[in-house]
């Protein structure tokens, strides 16, 4: 098994791509994928999916659902489904811990991080975003709305439906 290379030595393989001309760049692509490239992949394309999988070795690839959801939309792209040209909804998302959502509101930007337990705004925590939302705004909102983590087109005052259980 191969060891896996540091933050360092990825940032350093990451930059040695920018210097390669296309024959050293095919080369670094048959070393980190074991197959020949593309016969016809351009060199920015080809830098970009070599530097993508020195890092996908180092600090790991696509969560498997993300790759089930991109394979699903792959299938209904090629079949012509409606849903791949505009999919209605997102799918649920989880907030990784250490996640840091940022959002202005009436010029201030507000940060706020996501624990395991809840979400901390100005050295407070709460157990839902919603109630971060109302924290922020002084009024009700949906938190996954108020913060741009739904299929809305942004951010927007909700008058029904908003609860603080988001």
């Amino acid at each position: 098994m191969k060891r896996r290379l540091s933050p360092d030595a990825v940032e350093g393989a990451l930059s040695a791509l920018e210097a390669m001309d296309g024959k050293a760049l095919r080369e670094r692509w048959r070393e980190v994928y074991g197959t020949e490239p593309p016969p016809k992949i351009k060199s920015g394309l080809l830098r970009l999916a070599v530097a993508y999988r020195i890092q996908e070795r180092a600090f790991g690839g696509l969560k498997p659902a993300s790759k089930r959801l991109m394979q699903a939309r792959a299938e209904a792209a090629r079949t012509g489904s409606a849903e791949a040209i505009n999919p209605t909804r997102r799918s649920p998302r989880r907030l990784t811990p250490g996640t840091q959502l940022m959002r202005e509101w009436n010029g201030t930007t507000q940060l706020i991080d996501v624990l395991d337990d809840g979400f901390r705004w100005k050295d407070k925590t709460y157990r839902t975003l919603s109630a971060v939302a109302v924290a922020i705004t002084g009024t009700k909102w949906s938190g996954p709305k108020f913060f741009g983590l739904t299929s809305d087109a942004g951010p927007s005052k909700s008058s029904e439906g908003a609860t603080a259980d988001d």
